[in-house]
């Protein structure tokens, strides 16, 4: 439901000026009237519609429909006194946003016979003034009749969709929770028990240092010897926990564009040499929340991506022709810029970001030359 304020109704089809030509023809029915009565108990009415109107939209529970009946009312009296009939959009538009369904359709069933019938009676009692506006009378009884419930349709199908939303993030944090999980029971079991070993042969090698020399030695070598061995497991357990290829990555998010009909272009090659595969993967995750930001908030019709890789860094430029960013504070503390900030920082890596014209964001990280030979000398 509309906050209290959206006193016009948005997305109907109709632009904020037919709302504001709805509000004020009746004041022009009023005027026409010459009997002074008549003059004063429509003013009365308009304003007391428009404040039963508000009501209801910050009034919850039995109230709201005391609110809707004094409109209803309103609306009956307005077409069969002063030929006015186009509140009942403002009521359909306000039915079709009850959430309850048995509400609804009372509400809707109510609002649409008691429009149809106010209408007819009309055209006996003021066809002088109905008859002229018999196009936009007919165009205004089918909004009643469609408008509550593409409406109602509609909201149903947006609070759908947020509960799916909520769904898929909560698979997703449980998704990462059971792979931490998964993580610290692999690294348990791996390093836990050769650990062990290693602090008790320790201290077994330091009570022998001085009374067996020999077994002393013995015990540092199997020490060294467990410690490989650790150390070798630990390298097979993070060679299984496959990171993102780029490449692969950018397939992925070729397709995504696509399906929000947002065109791609990519400048430079996505297959890296010889990149280690930790920044590798980095690049692969932020690429993957940028792009999910421009799906989900910018609005844009063009997504570029461009790759470069010298010999002193790697570079990524993602750049859309979107809507840009109104608060660039906020915005750094969501939708991704913080966890990917923290991910570049782990690899020396640093992020740049520009909202003139749509947004870009500028990945950087810096070739270690020795970083390669630092992990084949380990080897």
């Amino acid at each position: 439901m509309q906050h209290w304020y959206h006193i016009f109704p948005k997305n109907t089809g109709l632009s904020l000026f037919a709302w504001i030509a709805f509000c004020l023809l009746p004041f022009y029915f009023i005027f026409r009237s010459t009997a002074p009565a008549e003059f004063i108990a429509g003013i009365f009415m308009i304003f007391l519609f428009f404040v039963a109107y508000r009501l209801a939209f910050i009034k919850k529970g039995w109230t709201v429909y005391v609110s809707v009946g004094i409109e209803i009312a309103i609306n009956i009296g307005m077409t069969l006194y002063i030929g006015y009939v186009y509140f009942s959009l403002f009521l359909a538009f306000f039915i079709g946003s009850i959430q309850n369904k048995a509400g609804f359709i009372t509400l809707y069933i109510v609002h649409l016979v008691t429009t149809i019938a106010a209408i007819m009676v009309g055209f006996y009692t003021q066809s002088q003034v109905l008859m002229p506006q018999l196009p936009f009378v007919i165009i205004c009884v089918i909004g009643v009749i469609l408008l509550p419930i593409n409406m109602f349709n509609r909201n149903k199908r947006e609070k759908l969709e947020d509960q799916l939303e909520d769904a898929n993030e909560k698979i997703a944090q449980l998704l990462i929770l059971e792979e931490r999980e998964r993580i610290a029971r692999d690294l348990h079991d791996t390093l836990g028990q050769k650990l062990s070993l290693i602090g008790l042969k320790s201290d077994l090698a330091g009570k022998l240092v001085e009374a067996k020399p020999e077994a002393a030695k013995s015990e540092i070598k199997d020490i060294n010897h467990t410690a490989r061995m650790a150390l070798k497991e630990v390298r097979e357990l993070v060679a299984d926990m496959k990171g993102t290829k780029l490449k692969d990555e950018m397939i992925r998010v070729r397709q995504l564009l696509s399906a929000a009909q947002i065109e791609f272009r990519l400048e430079g090659k996505p297959e890296l040499e010889d990149t280690p595969l930790l920044v590798e993967n980095v690049l692969s995750m932020c690429m993957k929340e940028a792009v999910t930001n421009i799906v989900k908030h910018s609005g844009a019709t063009v997504c570029w991506i461009s790759i470069d890789q010298s010999s002193d860094k790697w570079l990524m430029k993602i750049k859309d022709n979107g809507t840009g960013l109104k608060d660039k504070a906020k915005y750094k503390e969501g939708n991704g810029i913080l966890g990917m900030k923290e991910r570049l920082e782990f690899v020396n890596g640093n992020l740049k970001m520009s909202t003139l014209n749509g947004t870009i964001l500028i990945l950087q990280i810096p070739r270690v030359i020795q970083q390669k030979e630092q992990e084949e000398s380990t080897k």
